[in-house]
């Protein structure tokens, strides 16, 4: 029988997950935990590790010397590729595809916020003054959305539904529903002139590394927005805060950064043009519920010996 070990996030109940997987898998031979440590102790013998990207290192691989499969609990899964101790014959599955519904509710929130000024408003509020503007309209608003995968195809008939013009931009030439046009990776200046908001979800990677740098930023218009929900390195945050500084977009909202968590001294902190939330794109109150289905059948292809049948795999 082969032994997986699951890790769950600090928030959620490992336990939760354990009922599902034995209720499914009566016989199965696993560990389910939500304490990195008491994994770390039991990968001796792990076979396959059941966790999100941010619990894996290299300490817990160089553990498991039986390891043959990990599955990622979320879509990213690059910091588990660049460990040192990844054997080559380790198959790796991500959750790509389901994340959707969370992270286009975060965008709209922050577009939301930052179009209405929903700052001014909380300020006003705390200092019992009544004051009012005219609030602008996401309604015929252009949407940029920059990497057009499965969280974007989802945003964009969101926007539209809202009554948004939606663009994207890809390194492939499908056009998704929802989307009326999409430009290729090498035109992102010219999207980003048309953008009211600019949306990165791309995947980060040796192509896309600061792949929205000062010049892309000063193609923008003056009362333009930045939403990054895809990956910290994909933006030259100090050129995002010289832009902003100089009033030359009209402001930004992050849920990623290159550092995480990012630093109290870290300036970003103290812009006030800046919208920052702690990494929350990829959260929901329900997310065991909409993982659970895609890592039960990996679980039973795993059982079965059927590791080239799994879901989500990822290139090596």
């Amino acid at each position: 029988m082969s032994h997986i070990i699951y890790i769950g996030a600090p928030e959620a109940d490992a336990t939760a997950f354990a009922s599902l997987a034995r209720s499914d898998f009566p016989n199965i031979d696993l560990f389910a935990t939500n304490a990195r440590n008491e994994a770390l102790a039991k990968s001796a013998d792990a076979q396959a590790i059941i966790g999100h990207h941010f619990q894996f290192d290299d300490a817990l691989v160089r553990g498991a010397p039986q390891l043959r499969w990990i599955q990622s609990l979320t879509s990213g899964t690059d910091a588990i590729l660049r460990l040192p101790s990844l054997a080559p014959d380790v198959v790796i599955t991500s959750t790509r595809g389901m994340h959707g519904p969370q992270m286009s509710e975060l965008v709209f929130l922050q577009m939301l916020a930052l179009a209405r000024n929903l700052r001014r408003t909380l300020d006003n509020q705390r200092e019992r003054r009544w004051q009012r503007w005219p609030q602008p309209l996401l309604l015929g608003k252009t949407l940029v959305i920059v990497g057009v995968g499965s969280v974007a195809e989802v945003l964009a008939l969101r926007a539209q539904a809202f009554g948004m013009q939606v663009l994207g931009v890809s390194s492939s030439a499908r056009r998704p529903p929802a989307f009326e046009r999409i430009f290729n990776r090498r035109d992102l200046r010219e999207a980003a002139s048309q953008a009211d908001f600019l949306v990165l979800t791309v995947p980060l990677s040796s192509e896309t590394e600061n792949l929205v740098n000062e010049g892309i930023l000063s193609a923008m218009k003056p009362g333009a927005f930045l939403i990054n929900v895809a990956r910290g390195g994909v933006l030259d945050e100090r050129a995002l805060l010289h832009c902003l500084r100089g009033g030359r977009i009209a402001g930004a909202a992050l849920d990623v950064f290159r550092q995480v968590p990012l630093p109290p001294d870290d300036p970003l902190w103290a812009e006030e043009r800046l919208i920052i939330t702690p990494v929350l794109g990829g959260m929901s109150d329900v997310y065991l519920e909409q993982a659970y289905p895609l890592v039960k059948q990996n679980i039973r292809h795993f059982l079965a010996g059927r590791m080239d049948q799994m879901l989500n795999i990822v290139p090596r």
